[in-house]
């Protein structure tokens, strides 16, 4: 995963063992004076002709696309080449997030499951399902988002999902991201608009390189103890005795308005829930920080070099070509990160500050659509990634022929797990 896939994803993403009170303002800022005040997660390799790294955060686009500068927009239309963490476009992609997913062939979660955990997470969707109509706004049923659709899209079949893919599922599924799901999160729009482009994408990472993390690394009481303390998470969450410490809205101000350095890298990065906590008995905190350093090793660091040599050999490839490579921010900030490998390696890597202009050999193409875009002219809902993943038709219209890939999360960011759990929409 990038967790973990899932959702970001990932974000509701991350609840956290400790209270903390949510932005007075719901998360939102104004809009900078100028360009020059925006945030900026562009960074240039400098080479004729030049390439690009844009970090992306798995929330809808909506939420942060009038803060993204322009000289990074214009970086993405000026490419000819675009990369993601995963192949948004291969229908494999969504086959494969899928049958990673599952446990053995003829196993359930009820025989895999202490008798007393199953319950409490039946018991705990249960609840999602009863709460998740009064959970979704008027715009999303306008769309064609329904409740029961909706859940059964992102809960659908949980009882022959891997334990540690249910954990990701249940911290996906909190009001918060429920109230933003039919959107396209940022990746996903990037992809769709750059197939409309007609750009050729790609990926650096194949999706059985973010699900063997997850699915083979922990141990068997490691994964108990995960999925446990996410219960206890949305269950106090529930009693209304605990606030999730880091939500999807402090996610987007600071990405849109604040730092981002330490937020993204420790939260969006990962898509996974925070279990490190002080009030746990010692020998708990001995297990929270082991699960801690294997996902942060294996779903951040490994991955960044990973990822940094496959961009070096996709530039060596294209060196006559405008390259854009759009992974999670958490990517790029930190420490050991993706533009860390690149310039170990030689390559000259600088931050591109917003207001600052990028040399492109091309012509100024017309300015993104805020909207989403589909390979087919029928019109149809948004759903996404988790739609495909449950195989079966949404409500409405008829879908076309082509699936439409959901931005795969971050799991995104990203890593595949944030594309799975977010991909109706958010994160």
């Amino acid at each position: 995963m990038h967790a973990a896939l899932a959702g970001p994803l990932l974000a509701a993403l991350l609840a956290t063992a400790r209270a903390r009170p949510q932005p007075p303002d719901g998360g939102q800022c104004r809009p900078p004076g100028s360009q020059r005040d925006l945030n900026s997660f562009l960074w240039t390799i400098r080479r004729d002709p030049p390439a690009y790294l844009f970090g992306t955060i798995h929330v809808p686009y909506t939420r942060v696309w009038d803060f993204i500068p322009d000289n990074s927009k214009a970086a993405f239309q000026a490419s000819t080449r675009v990369y993601f963490e995963l192949d948004l476009t291969d229908p494999y992609t969504i086959s494969a997030l899928a049958s990673c997913q599952l446990l053995p062939h003829g196993e359930n979660l009820q025989d895999v499951l202490p008798h007393e955990l199953y319950w409490r997470l039946k018991r705990h969707l249960d609840y999602v399902k009863l709460m998740m109509p009064s959970w979704m706004t008027p715009a999303q049923r306008g769309k064609g988002l329904y409740a029961d659709y909706l859940f059964n899209a992102i809960a659908g079949n949980w009882e022959r999902k891997r334990p540690v893919w249910v954990m990701l599922m249940v911290n996906s599924l909190t009001e918060r991201d429920v109230r933003f799901r039919g959107v396209p999160v940022l990746d996903l729009y990037l992809a769709q608009q750059a197939e409309k482009m007609k750009k050729t994408t790609g990926a650096v990472e194949q999706v059985e390189e973010q699900c063997h993390p997850l699915n083979n690394g922990l141990n068997f009481s490691q994964v108990l103890f995960a999925l446990n303390q996410t219960l206890l998470q949305q269950e106090s969450v529930r009693a209304g005795s605990l606030q999730a410490s880091y939500t999807t809205e402090d996610l987007i101000k600071h990405y849109n308005c604040g730092d981002l350095s330490a937020v993204i890298f420790n939260h969006d990065t990962s898509q996974l829930p925070n279990f490190i906590n002080t009030t746990l008995p010692p020998h708990e905190q001995v297990t929270a920080q082991e699960i801690d350093s294997y996902f942060r090793q294996e779903l951040i660091y490994k991955r960044n070099e990973r990822m940094g040599k496959r961009v070096m050999a996709l530039l060596r490839e294209n060196e006559d070509k405008i390259c854009f490579f759009a992974f999670g921010a958490g990517h790029f900030l930190g420490n050991n990160t993706v533009i860390d490998i690149l310039r170990q390696a030689g390559l000259e890597v600088d931050h591109t500050p917003a207001g600052q202009a990028i040399h492109s050999t091309t012509a100024s193409p017309p300015p993104l659509p805020l909207q989403p875009t589909h390979s087919s002219g029928t019109a149809k809902p948004p759903f996404q990634l988790s739609d495909q993943l449950q195989q079966q038709d949404p409500p409405g219209p008829a879908s076309s022929s082509a699936p439409t890939l959901g931005l795969l999360p971050a799991i995104a960011t990203t890593i595949a797990v944030c594309f799975l759990l977010h991909s109706l929409g958010p994160s």
